[in-house]
């Protein structure tokens, strides 16, 4: 009888968090703003030539290029933020190495690692979930090979310093050093917010992944890029996969970049949003984290599923994250738009008297 490797036969399936699509989603981290209409336009003239032959990667290679103020050779697109994460662990992780990472973050680091027979390396963060920069620096090893860092981070919104973010790359040189950027776009003007994509040609094992699934509206085009040394882009050019980027989504990427307007104005209605719930949950006595994303993590208390079904029923999607290390009654809220933000907050109101009222909490 056939059967997967032990490795894959041993791994959880991963569930996806689309449960359902009834009402608003507030629970994927998705521009809520939808994408530029310079984009739209764009998919719209595509012919059915520009369907028929394959992508060119390239020439969108050359567009980010020179968007990023980096030569061609160092940025390699990918199919969404998963791909350039899938292609960096298979090149440099494999049985045995070390994969090291800080609790809380995104679900997919540990999944990838642990898919390729990799030691996964758990780092907690300490209450206020900041980046336990002294922590991961001493759990460093010779065996040590991807170190991975969401800045932003995925749940809980919070910047690292660049200076933090170097000193981890600087101090493991003979690890492969990611820095997944997804949500950069949203912490501008913060002072921990700092990309290190400057930093790449003095720090060889350093990568950096930005995406257009959050700021740019474009999640359902899957479209991400990953930057390094020329060398170590080389090295996954050999085996991932020529045509992996579509034709839509090349097609999209020029007017998506040419519209900084729209990814301006976008943000600016983010960080409004943002404030609004900051506002809210200080009035509600709820304990919150200081974002820079499109989303706000907020402990509601326990049961937290609670909170997250009465919102349900108010027409607005929302994420539990309580099951995430340091997490506990924790729930994640993505942005959305001027006018949904006033029922979205209304909702929030009404959701918290409610879970309140069902656990005898008058507080």
């Amino acid at each position: 009888m056939l059967k997967p490797r032990d490795l894959i036969a041993g791994l959880s399936p991963y569930h996806s968090p689309i449960v359902s699509r009834a009402g608003l989603s507030l629970d994927l981290n998705e521009s809520m703003a939808g994408c530029s209409p310079r984009v739209l336009a764009r998919l719209r003239s595509l012919s059915a030539a520009d369907l028929s032959l394959y992508p060119q990667r390239e020439i969108g290679e050359r567009l980010i290029a020179n968007f990023l103020r980096l030569a061609p050779e160092q940025v390699l697109l990918t199919n969404g933020i998963d791909e350039a994460l899938s292609l960096l662990f298979s090149t440099y992780l494999g049985p045995g190495d070390e994969l090291l990472f800080a609790d809380p973050t995104f679900v997919m680091y540990p999944m990838l690692g642990e898919a390729l027979g990799a030691q996964v390396v758990r780092v907690q963060s300490s209450e206020d979930l900041t980046l336990p920069v002294a922590d991961l620096l001493t759990r460093i090893s010779p065996r040590t090979r991807v170190i991975v860092i969401a800045n932003p981070n995925n749940p809980t919104g919070l910047a690292a310093s660049r200076a933090d973010l170097l000193k981890i790359a600087k101090a493991a040189p003979d690890a492969a050093v990611l820095i997944d950027e997804a949500y950069f776009e949203f912490c501008g003007g913060a002072l921990t917010c700092r990309t290190v994509l400057p930093d790449l040609a003095r720090h060889p094992n350093l990568f950096v992944a930005r995406t257009f699934s959050k700021a740019y509206g474009l999640a359902g085009l899957r479209l991400g890029v990953l930057a390094s040394a020329p060398e170590q882009i080389g090295y996954m050019r050999r085996f991932g996969l020529p045509f992996n980027v579509n034709a839509a989504a090349l097609a999209g990427l020029e007017e998506a970049l040419a519209d900084q307007a729209f990814v301006r104005d976008h943000v600016a209605q983010v960080k409004q949003g943002r404030e609004r719930l900051a506002h809210l949950f200080d009035e509600l006595g709820l304990h919150f984290w200081p974002s820079q994303t499109n989303f706000v993590l907020v402990r509601v208390g326990e049961p937290a599923k609670t909170f997250v079904e009465s919102m349900q029923r108010r027409g607005v999607l929302v994420r539990d994250f309580s099951s995430n290390p340091g997490c506990d009654g924790c729930v994640r809220i993505t942005v959305g738009t001027p006018k949904q933000m006033d029922g979205v907050l209304q909702a929030i109101r009404e959701a918290i008297a409610a879970t309140r009222e069902s656990h005898g909490d008058n507080g």
